[in-house]
């Protein structure tokens, strides 16, 4: 059996690893029916956009195809009214089919990419829980169920609305065209495939942001883990390692995503420029029944941008925020004088006095605030003081060179170099919402 030397630099020696051995651990990365995510990808095969198998990947694109460029094309160069009344015209409707279709076919195309050249259990990073704690790996099991509820919540109104305006403006009339023999089963049967062209594409779209989401959530379990070990008696090689591993994970999470959320980006920020455009001409005729679309698609697109943005910031501003927990630990490290109570927690010790106090009783704030923290309160951004035995065995220098580390290797999602941190997200939310707030008073009369 042929072996392959996979050394390290312990002793000077290499440590080899029968080939049999890396086989079967890919063998366990690879995505197959019986994992634990067979449960998951029964609803991914009910959205038809799971291909696992030849089957099911020519039915996802086929529907892809119907769903997402057959329908919307029919819908409006057959369907739509061009001589209908001010209720029933849709002078807007090209600008809702493409905007919606294009951002439905970026995530499909990318989502079908992913499943295909990683599966689906490496792209979701569950070949690599094997190496985390019993608690990440519950957190996340646990986000994972939420994640289709969670998918709900943003389809759902999207759906409902939808239909309200389908179901209108077919029974009103404003369709005539007998394409099946018979004008009302015509009807019935375009309408159905309108709705179901609209949950399809917005499915599609939610969906991959949504999974995003939760491969970040992953990461802030895995860094809110990683923060324990300033509380141990850890070596510095051991809190070094496993930082290199995070930021190993959030560059492939950067790698994979990044020509996903520049697209979609400048997609929908497209979208929105465009749309304004169209809706502030001079003769422009605007009413709740033209418009209603248009102001219903902008929302939905801006709403999934934002999905991305906030889970690439708050994992980003998570692993920034190392460097100042790593800094704390340094700075309660480095005081003078610490002696340990038998029996009790660490103690400061005052050098004046030469009275000893637990941290506890330092003074960090107003204790009747703490309510007001709300959910910004965490094992990186709090007031607490780190116990004496965490550093006990740690010298000064050891320390200083892995705070000077962290400032000088922060972590984040990043799009072709920049990083996104909650900085770019108050930047790119505030000209989102004031785009989809200004063409909200313009098409609905919100503002």
């Amino acid at each position: 059996m042929a072996d392959i030397d996979i050394g390290t630099a312990a002793g000077g020696g290499g440590r080899r690893e029968p080939l049999i051995n890396r086989e079967n651990k890919f063998t366990r990365c690879v995505s197959h029916a019986q994992d634990e995510l067979q449960s998951f990808r029964k609803y991914l095969r009910w959205m038809c956009v799971d291909q696992s198998s030849p089957w099911t990947a020519v039915l996802s694109w086929s529907m892809f195809v119907v769903f997402t460029l057959v329908v919307p094309a029919t819908s409006h160069f057959v369907i739509a009214c061009a001589d209908c009344d001010s209720h029933h015209s849709r002078p807007y409707d090209s600008v809702v089919q493409l905007s919606l279709s294009s951002f439905a076919s970026l995530s499909f195309l990318c989502l079908s990419r992913f499943v295909s050249k990683y599966g689906l259990r490496r792209f979701l990073f569950f070949d690599k829980l094997w190496h985390e704690s019993e608690t990440v790996r519950q957190g996340y099991t646990n986000q994972l169920n939420r994640s289709l509820k969670i998918l709900s919540y943003f389809v759902t109104p999207c759906f409902l609305a939808t239909s309200a305006y389908k179901i209108w403006w077919y029974a009103s009339g404003a369709s005539r065209i007998p394409f099946l023999g018979n004008v009302l089963l015509s009807d019935t049967v375009a309408c159905l495939m309108e709705i179901c062209s609209w949950l399809y594409r917005t499915t599609v779209i939610f969906l991959v942001c949504v999974l995003f989401r939760l491969i970040c959530h992953l990461q802030i379990l895995r860094l809110q883990d990683f923060a324990q070990v300033f509380q141990t008696d850890s070596d510095v090689g051991t809190i070094l390692s496993e930082h290199l591993r995070i930021r190993r994970h959030l560059r492939i999470i950067s790698h994979r995503f990044r020509t996903f959320i520049l697209l979609s980006l400048i997609l929908v920020t497209g979208s929105q420029f465009y749309s304004l455009l169209i809706t502030t001409k001079a003769h422009a005729e605007l009413n709740i029944y033209k418009t209603g679309e248009l102001a219903l698609c902008s929302v939905t697109l801006v709403t999934a941008l934002l999905i991305l943005l906030r889970s690439a910031s708050k994992i980003t501003h998570k692993a920034q925020a190392v460097t100042c927990l790593a800094a704390k630990w340094h700075v309660c490290a480095t005081i003078e004088s610490f002696e340990a109570v038998e029996g009790g927690s660490p103690r400061l010790v005052d050098r004046e006095s030469g009275h000893g106090f637990s941290s506890k009783d330092v003074d960090t704030g107003d204790t009747d605030d703490s309510e007001d923290y709300g959910d910004e309160e965490d094992d990186f951004d709090n007031n607490n003081l780190i116990p004496a035995y965490a550093y006990s065995t740690i010298s000064f220098q050891k320390r200083q060179a892995l705070v000077n580390y962290f400032e000088n290797n922060k972590a984040g999602i990043t799009v072709f170099g920049f990083t996104l941190d909650r900085s770019t997200l108050h930047t790119i939310f505030g000209i989102e919402m004031s785009l989809v707030l200004w063409l909200l008073g313009k098409t609905i009369g919100i503002s």
